[in-house]
């Protein structure tokens, strides 16, 4: 019985490769070597790799939710990938796509080239299977880097990186309204809007160790949140009942309340977590991009995991698959679980004061 034990575990481990995938899919923009991983979100492994050109950063899924689509910066390119499969459909060639997304009323399609501080205006309204039509560039401040909109389309907010600023465009005139200072290096950027309270956007300061607060009426940083060195990006939870935040330098991601804006809770992990994104299951899914790992965090009950991908990993998705899902075609890089892929933890909890009473910043 001992003999035939090893036989055993590699007829399972080779029967787990061969099955058709049904768990969530993970998609991993590998920035650092040019290549996108795609995740079994079950078996905590990687699946597959896409080829890209050159330096993918960021990736949006289309109004429709038919494709998923991939900024490839340096190489000048949009890919669209279907996002139950993997597979490249279609490639446009696209001048420094860095940062993107559409607008809410399926509109616009916005591009961020932070190499060459240019914003681009495309025309979508022609559908997803169409090419997007260049309809305006302009040329903006220093390093244009991430996008947010407001609820109606009327207008999309950019940071500038080497400006300290945010800008707002009208996308109905197609020119620029305003720009307010916020603070050194922002990167990433939320609209968020509380009833009673009025809108705001909030910042985060690469820079810095806190998210800005800014009103896009007055335009004037309210107050600050202070969240760890290395404020990036903020996201809101599937639910809406919290903004979580993450900090690169100090490797922390934080749940901040989205009525008093307070942090409330923080978890220590490493490797510099970048962006997140969510499973149906409540879990957060963020790059680890000074580890060539993503990180898996159970925020009910503090566990913690990783999954190695390729180097520099920025952009994150998951892809929620249904029964039926068609399969993932042939993996050319696979790690059995438990065999130098995924490591468990616990990442370390630190727990903040609520203090919604903190004195505005001008």
């Amino acid at each position: 019985m001992r003999r035939g034990l090893p036989w055993i575990i590699v007829l399972t481990v080779l029967a787990l490769l061969s099955a058709p995938v049904r768990a969530d899919l993970v998609y991993v923009l590998n920035s650092g070597d040019a290549s996108v991983s795609i995740l079994d979100a079950g078996m905590r492994m990687e699946i597959r790799r896409v080829p890209t050109l050159r330096e993918p950063h960021h990736l949006v899924l289309t109004p429709d939710r038919r494709f998923l689509v991939v900024a490839d910066s340096a190489g000048n390119e949009l890919m669209f990938l279907d996002p139950a499969t993997g597979d490249t459909i279609r490639r446009e060639r696209i001048s420094n796509p860095y940062h993107l997304d559409y607008s809410p009323d399926g509109r616009w399609l916005v591009i961020a080239s932070l190499r060459r501080d240019q914003v681009d205006l495309y025309d979508v309204t022609a559908g997803s299977a169409e090419p997007p039509r260049l309809v305006q560039r302009l040329r903006v401040g220093d390093k244009p880097s991430h996008l947010a909109f407001r609820p109606d389309s009327r207008v999309v907010y950019v940071t500038l990186q080497g400006a300290g600023a945010v800008l707002a465009i009208d996308l109905e005139t197609r020119e620029p309204l305003w720009q307010a200072a916020v603070g050194r290096d922002p990167a990433g950027i939320l609209w968020h809007e509380v009833p009673g309270q009025g809108p705001r956007l909030i910042v985060g300061l690469m820079g810095a160790d806190h998210f800005a607060v800014l009103d896009p009426e007055t335009r004037l940083v309210e107050r600050t949140i202070t969240v760890g060195r290395g404020a990036h990006t903020v996201f809101r939870s599937p639910d809406g009942r919290t903004l979580w935040a993450t900090s690169r330098v100090d490797s922390r991601v934080t749940a901040i309340d989205p009525v008093t804006l307070a942090p409330i809770q923080a978890f220590e992990t490493q490797g510099g977590p970048d962006d997140l994104a969510f499973d149906p299951a409540g879990r957060i899914w963020m790059t680890l991009r000074w580890a060539a790992r993503v990180g898996v965090l159970d925020p009910g009950t503090g566990a913690f995991e990783t999954i190695r991908v390729g180097r520099s990993p920025h952009g994150i998705f998951v892809h929620p698959r249904r029964p039926g899902s068609p399969p993932i075609a042939g993996a050319p890089r696979v790690t059995p679980p438990g065999v130098g892929g995924a490591a468990a933890g616990t990442a370390m909890p630190v727990i903040f004061a609520p203090n919604p009473g903190a004195a505005p910043r001008p």
